[in-house]
């Protein structure tokens, strides 16, 4: 029997009635669909650099959101490579939960690519970011290598513990600290050009810690042109407090003579090492009769006279001459407080016809030296590692022969281990500054972008 219309309609009535009833109670009956908004998603670098069979590669932090979804059920991954032969969508690795991922780059190839990095969030809805990507060729010792990006020039280093190197560029006047364990950017960085009263590059080259002072010099020589740059001929110091990550500097004294002072010397002694000719206009630094510092460190027991080391000349000038330090007895006088520099007794060392890169030493006075040419083709060129007791008279003996062949020029020691115990390492980083990181012939130091920028950094065994 068909129902009659005015029961349908009561029927209608109750039923609205008990959905009314269970909205007051709370129930929420009958469901409404979820409603997502657009995922945000945001990388801690839009520009990386790896190198090809590296260990401990920069990390990207990818941090990713969606109005009305919990972040845990967002999935993020490479959805595109412009160029899947450098690194594919199956070479990135995404790890973590939550707002905050962590994203890894494996590369095979070297060169550049674009990759999308996409989250896929909740109502079907996705958004995306692009990681500009290069990756260097794959390099010797590559297992006790780590890249220091943020520059390529790196060209002096000094150890502020807890595992954490201050390093001088000698194209900047930028001070950089990272970590001596992981590739990445620097952590803190400092410059003191205005303060210091420079508008060039210092060209810093050689630096030395003695208590809670570090003492920086640029190379004093001329530019690569052979005319004089007045901000190159600067010596600095600066205050350290705090240690490890939690390192600060503090611009100390500073000093604009020593290269005066130096040819002034030599010139008052016969001119023995040439500095007046060879700091005239038109005099390149890197021949081998030029003038050009690169190490610097103090004397044995001494916190005063510091040994200034010359990458040129080598003496005599000419192939198996000996490499050339020059003390300077009030080296602290000098930086600190401006004072005109006293030239002791030169040193000249048999390197095996190689000059100074870098010196430093440990607390018990002992030395590792960083052999080099004079030259400017610096990954051709040999490359060694000598000890060093830091006395006048006495010989350096050869630890160990750095790799050549790979980019950049060996010019900095981090610290000297313990050359008495067996198996010491120590820690080197290469100038990459000339190199042509990525294959598309474009010097590191004129890259574009300074997270592709970047030296190398390696442990090897220094003792047998």
């Amino acid at each position: 029997m068909p129902h009659h219309p005015s029961l349908r309609r009561v029927r209608t009535l109750a039923a609205a009635s008990g959905v009314l009833a269970l909205a007051v109670m709370g129930l929420n009956y009958p469901a409404q669909a979820a409603s997502y908004g657009t995922p945000t998603i945001g990388l801690s670098a839009s520009y990386l650099s790896g190198a090809v069979g590296a260990t401990g590669d920069p990390v990207v932090t990818v941090t990713v959101g969606q109005s009305g979804a919990d972040a845990s059920a967002l999935t993020v991954a490479a959805s595109a490579s412009s160029k899947s032969s450098v690194a594919g969508t199956g070479d990135v690795s995404v790890s973590g939960s939550g707002s905050t991922r962590q994203l890894e780059v494996a590369a095979h190839g070297r060169g550049y690519t674009d990759l999308t990095i996409k989250v896929n969030g909740l109502g079907g809805k996705t958004a995306a970011k692009t990681l500009h990507y290069a990756a260097s060729a794959a390099v010797q010792n590559a297992a006790d290598t780590r890249y220091f990006t943020g520059s390529s020039d790196a060209s002096a280093a000094v150890d502020v513990g807890g595992g954490y190197v201050v390093v001088a560029d000698d194209e900047s006047n930028t001070l950089r600290m990272y970590d001596r364990s992981a590739s990445g950017a620097p952590v803190k960085t400092w410059d003191f050009s205005s303060q210091l009263g420079v508008s060039k590059e210092i060209d810093i080259e050689g630096a030395a810690r003695v208590g809670n002072t570090i003492y920086w010099t640029g190379s004093l020589g001329n530019n690569k042109d052979g005319e004089y740059k007045a901000d190159r001929n600067t010596v600095f110091t600066t205050t350290v407090t705090g240690s490890g990550a939690s390192t600060q500097l503090a611009l100390g004294g500073s000093y604009k003579k020593l290269r005066d002072d130096l040819v002034a010397w030599d010139h008052a002694n016969g001119d023995r090492y040439g500095f007046t000719a060879t700091t005239a206009s038109g005099q390149v630094p890197k021949q081998i009769d030029g003038f050009n510092v690169e190490g610097l460190e103090f004397a044995p027991g001494s916190t005063s006279t510091a040994y200034i080391g010359f990458r040129a000349p080598l003496v005599p000038p000419k192939t198996g001459g000996k490499a050339l330090i020059v003390p300077v007895t009030n080296f602290d006088k000098v930086a600190g407080s401006g004072a005109k520099a006293v030239m002791g007794t030169p040193i000249e060392l048999d390197l095996g016809g190689l000059s100074i890169r870098d010196i430093r030493k440990n607390a018990a006075d002992q030395y590792l030296i960083v052999a080099g040419s004079w030259a400017a083709d610096d990954n051709s060129d040999p490359y060694a590692v000598y000890s060093w007791d830091g006395v006048a008279g006495h010989a350096p003996v050869k630890r160990a022969d750095l790799p050549t062949g790979d980019p950049g020029g060996w010019e900095a020691v981090v610290d000297v281990p313990d050359l008495n115990r067996t198996g010491a390492r120590a820690q080197f980083i290469t100038d990459d500054g000339s190199a042509d990181l990525y294959g598309d012939g474009i010097e590191a130091k004129d890259l574009t972008h300074p997270e592709w920028k970047k030296s190398r950094a390696t442990w090897f065994t220094v003792t047998n």
